[in-house]
């Protein structure tokens, strides 16, 4: 189901632009409906005896509750946020990149952490803690709560919420690709634009295809922890490269100025690393492979073009 979820992402992606922010508006409408429903529906069963302790005490191992059990779930639930860095890889298509992208960004994260926080806050409320670390957490604590009716819904709400985060996702890269396209650091086939759809076809059937492979391969939660890994390890670079382009380079055109800078770039950058060493140890050695290969594409690519100047 996930390979035939990422390739019907995939083709729709590749039919153009338009089709694809009007699919995934409709999929984003249809998720957040869902949520509110939930937690409108559990609020009036919430026990607030559920709570406390609201931050358990440490079980004598990092990441077994206490502040790192924490940072730990902070960590690997970090994916979620990738979607916010798809925001930024649409700038070349947005139509007032001074005004939109801003707006979008941190409008798209108040209303998503209120959210999270919501759902968090009612699913701990209808059921102890300690019962919600199974496989499908909100099912079971919708079934403690006497509201059984609403699980079917949440089941197709699940299934639509992962659509519209593939969906994104899978914008997102292709046109990480079409930009390094440009700058030379990838072949020119991932920069090229179907005269048609108007969309990087190459770069996205390629990159549809590859996830779909991984997908279909490797297990849910070492993804997780891989994707949760290269998103703040992403971010982190992007907060590092604030502070240094804005020393090196800083007479370029910038149509939005980051606030409290330097302040804000280095807390980013802080919290990113300190998410990534709550992370298990399998991950570091996995990013830590990937990104050598990385390395050796890239000095390979710069060897090359040496030579041929």
């Amino acid at each position: 189901p996930a390979v035939a979820l990422i390739l019907a992402c995939t083709i729709i992606l590749v039919r153009g632009i338009r089709g694809s922010a009007l699919v995934n508006g409709l999929l984003v409408a249809i998720k957040i409906a869902v949520i509110l429903l939930v937690i409108s529906v559990s609020v009036v069963h919430v026990d607030p005896k559920n709570w406390p302790p609201f931050i358990p005490p440490n079980e004598g191992e990092w990441g077994a509750f206490g502040w790192s059990g924490v940072f730990s779930a902070a960590a690997i639930a970090f994916f979620s946020y990738s979607g916010f860095e798809a925001l930024s890889t649409s700038a070349r298509e947005a139509k007032s990149r001074r005004r939109d992208l801003p707006i979008g960004l941190l409008a798209a994260l108040a209303i998503c952490a209120f959210l999270y926080v919501s759902m968090a806050l009612v699913m701990t409320g209808l059921a102890p803690y300690r019962e919600l670390g199974v496989a499908s957490p909100v099912t079971h604590a919708l079934r403690l709560a006497g509201v059984e009716w609403v699980i079917p819904i949440v089941g197709i709400g699940t299934v639509i919420g992962l659509s519209s985060v593939i969906l994104v996702s899978l914008y997102g890269q292709s046109r990480v690709f079409f930009a390094m396209s440009r700058d030379g650091e990838l072949p020119s086939a991932f920069g090229r634009v179907d005269r048609r759809t108007k969309t990087p076809a190459f770069g996205t059937i390629l990159t549809g295809l590859g996830a779909a492979i991984v997908a279909g391969l490797f297990p849910i939660q070492l993804l997780g922890e891989l994707v949760s890994m290269g998103v703040l390890l992403a971010f982190a670079a992007v907060c590092v490269s604030v502070l240094i382009l804005r020393r090196t380079a800083p007479d370029i055109q910038r149509p939005f100025r980051v606030p409290l800078s330097p302040l804000t770039p280095a807390l980013g950058a802080l919290s990113c690393f300190g998410l990534m060493f709550s992370l298990p140890h399998v991950t570091w050695l996995y990013i830590g492979a990937w990104i050598g290969l990385g390395i050796c594409l890239f000095l390979a690519r710069e060897s090359r073009f040496t030579r041929t100047s």
